[in-house]
Formats: structure tokens, C-alpha cells, sequence
């Protein structure tokens, strides 16, 4: 009885490997990885600036992240910039929270973290964005691709949640 229970668990745990192979560990291409790197420093600078006004940190969300990631492939894809429908997006993505919201940005070339904070800053709705105090969560994306007429652009999403 007992080795026939973990027979069942050993072709259980063979079945999931051997149908699921994107669920094991892929290596990153050089674009992902360049941008997980941006990803990282925009989260890291947003972060230092809400450090600096004694504001908690805001941790990185799964969906959140996905979320962003959609919304920036699909303002490439299809050369536009503006939020669409964000509260669909957030209920896609299964985004949970009482206050939600999002900034954007764009830029010809690649768009480092500081370029991109620099811009929120200066803007008064978007600074008041990364300084509330109720949003604790985060996603961003920051995809470089063909846009709005230059070979090479990136846009930034960054959506939030409290």
C-alpha cells in the first residue's frame, strides 16, 4: 500500500515535468533580462524617493507586474499611449486593493529609471502618485520596441495598489 502511494506521487510529480515544461527554469534572454533589470531599477528609485518622504516601501505584485507588462506590449503593439480601460485591466489581471492607480511614460531610445522618475516628479498628478501614502504595492514594465514612428522607444507602465 505505501509503495503504491508513492508510486502515484512519483508519476504525478513525472507527468507535471514532462506536460509543463515552460514551468521549469528558462534561461533569460538578453532582451528579458535587460529588461527585468530596468524593471528593477525604476522599482528601486520609486522606492528611494518615497524612502526620502518616510513612506513605506512598496512591494513588488505579481499581478501588478503582469498587468504592466501587458499594458506597455499592447501600447507598442499598437502604437497608442494612454491608460484604456485600467479598472478592466485590474480585474483581469486579478489585481485586489481599495485605491489603484497608474503612471506612463515614453521615450525615444531607452528610458533609464532616473529619466522616467525625473518626468513623475516634475508632473504634480504623477508625483503625487509615487507619494501616496495608501498605495503599497507595485508592477511596472519597461519594454523597448518600434514606436510612434522611431525604431527604438521605450514604454512605461507602472500601476499601483493600496
Amino acid at each position: 500500500m505505501r509503495c503504491r502511494g508513492a508510486l502515484s506521487v512519483v508519476i504525478v510529480v513525472l507527468f507535471v515535468a514532462v506536460a509543463a515544461p515552460e514551468a521549469s527554469a528558462r534561461p533569460l534572454t538578453q532582451r528579458a533580462l535587460a529588461s527585468a533589470t530596468r524593471n528593477a531599477a525604476l522599482v528601486a528609485a520609486v522606492n528611494a524617493v518615497r524612502n526620502v518622504h518616510l513612506l513605506p516601501r512598496l512591494s513588488v505584485d505579481t499581478n501588478l507586474s503582469r498587468a504592466a507588462r501587458s499594458h506597455s506590449r499592447d501600447m507598442l503593439l499598437h502604437d497608442y499611449f494612454g491608460h484604456g480601460n485600467f479598472a478592466v485591466r485590474m480585474s483581469r489581471f486579478g489585481v485586489q486593493g481599495r485605491v489603484f492607480a497608474e503612471t506612463l511614460a515614453w521615450k525615444r531610445g531607452v528610458m533609464s529609471a532616473n529619466a522616467t522618475l525625473a518626468t513623475w516628479l516634475a508632473s504634480p498628478e504623477h508625483r503625487s502618485i509615487l507619494l501616496d501614502p495608501a498605495l503599497r504595492r507595485i508592477g511596472v514594465a519597461t519594454p523597448v520596441g518600434p514606436f510612434d514612428g522611431f525604431a527604438k522607444a521605450t514604454v512605461i507602465t507602472a500601476d499601483f495598489a493600496g
